[in-house]
Order: structure tokens, then C-alpha cells, then sequence
């Protein structure tokens, strides 16, 4: 008889064992394994009735002005910038979003609290209605641009009262902006082109400005008019 015959026994035993703590219930239902989320798994950041992983800039809650309906994140004024709770440093972020007409806001990454305003350190993906906003004659400062850096095409960005989807890469230096399923902005942050850029711009005099490595999402809420915001979600990389 062969020395594997002998062994099987004590193999099953041992392949049992694995099994069962493998699949030892979490008090669910569930594995251990399907009940902690994957690495690179994406993550919800609004539900249907709660934004609970936004707050204020510099705040502990929402702000006024800011509520949730039916999965849509909205304002309706001029309000409080708002972050995420958490901080990311290499990640993947989608969301969809709607302006009324002239409207404008922004969508921010990598920012801290040091500053009166996270745009002093953080870059913007701009959210804009193109047609009819002041921003959107130049194309540094039009929908989904690197504001004042990075220019993104014109003709991808859809008109006031629809929805658009934007979509953040962030990884390391290499940063895209994605505009409705096409990449708009291809740059890569602290190389001599980007330093060029930052010292030609108003950011020459913020010394932080786009040095995080690792920070906070905002959306912008200061500027007049309605926003809406729906699928919010990221993961990391």
C-alpha cells in the first residue's frame, strides 16, 4: 500500500478543519470572507436617505442647506463645502451630477483642513453648465478641467437639467478626470509640466496646494445655485 493511502486519512481531517473555520458564520449567515469587504471593493458614500460619510468643512455634521431625497444629495443656495469623512490617498470615485442652469460648483480631492477653504489645498474637477456659465468661455475652467491647469475638451458636457457622470483615477502622481465615459484630463501632479502650470496660475501663492498625498473629497457649496448628486461612490487602489 502506497504511503498516500496511509496519509488520507489525516489529509481529510486537516482539509475538514480548514473548511470549517473558513466558513464559521459572522452571526449573519454569512462567511468571514463575504462579510469583510475585498480590498478595491467599491464603497457607497450616500444611501437613499443619509449622506452620514459627508460632513462640513471644519464641522461635525451637514450643514444647512445641504439634504438627501430619494438618493440625490442636494442644495438649493449658496451653503458650507462639504467633505468626506475619511481621507483617501489612491483611489477610483464616481458620482453623477446635475446643475441648473449657470450653474457651478466643484468636485475636490486629496483636501485638508489647514486652510479657510479646502480649494487652498485641494485640486478641482469642475462642475459646470458650460453653456451659460461664465466659467465655461474658457476651457481651464470648463466642466470636468483641472481648474485653471488642465483644460478639458469642449462638446462632452451635457446641458443644464441632465445628468452627467463623472469619474476620478488618483494614484500617486497619475490623475485622470473622466466626463461621461470619455477622459478629459490626463496629468501628472509635481512634474516639471504641472509645476509649470501651478506657477502660472492664481495657485502659485498657496503653498499646499496640490501637495497631499493623501486628504479629503469636497464638494463645493458656496457658489449660488441648485446641485444635485446621486451614485456616489470609490474605491481604493
Amino acid at each position: 500500500m502506497s504511503r498516500l493511502v496511509h496519509r488520507w486519512p489525516l489529509l481529510a481531517a486537516l482539509a475538514f478543519a480548514v473548511s470549517i473555520v473558513s466558513c464559521k458564520s459572522v452571526g449573519n449567515g454569512q462567511s468571514a470572507a463575504a462579510a469583510a469587504p475585498k480590498p478595491g471593493a467599491w464603497q457607497s458614500l450616500l444611501t437613499a436617505t443619509s449622506a452620514d460619510a459627508w460632513r462640513g468643512y471644519k464641522m461635525t455634521t451637514l450643514p444647512a442647506g445641504w439634504s438627501v431625497s430619494g438618493g440625490v444629495l442636494s442644495k438649493t443656495k449658496t451653503t458650507e463645502d462639504i467633505i468626506t469623512k475619511a481621507e483617501f490617498s489612491d483611489f477610483e470615485f464616481e458620482m453623477d451630477w446635475k446643475l441648473a442652469k449657470a450653474g457651478n460648483s466643484g468636485l475636490f480631492y486629496r483636501g485638508s483642513e489647514e486652510f479657510d477653504r479646502v480649494y487652498w489645498s485641494a485640486i478641482e474637477y469642475q462642475l459646470l453648465d458650460d453653456a451659460n456659465a461664465a466659467d465655461g468661455k474658457n476651457r481651464l475652467t470648463s466642466a470636468a478641467s483641472a481648474y485653471g491647469l488642465y483644460a478639458a475638451p469642449a462638446g462632452i458636457v451635457k446641458p443644464f437639467g441632465e445628468w452627467n457622470t463623472a469619474r476620478l483615477v488618483v494614484k500617486g502622481a497619475h490623475v485622470e478626470h473622466w466626463l461621461n465615459g470619455v477622459k478629459v484630463v490626463d496629468m501628472e501632479l509635481w512634474s516639471p509640466d504641472w509645476e509649470a502650470k501651478v506657477a502660472a496660475s492664481k495657485f502659485k501663492t498657496w503653498a499646499k496646494y496640490g501637495r497631499a498625498k493623501t486628504g479629503h473629497i469636497a464638494i463645493q457649496g458656496d457658489h449660488n445655485g441648485e446641485l444635485e448628486l446621486r451614485n456616489i461612490r470609490i474605491r481604493t487602489l
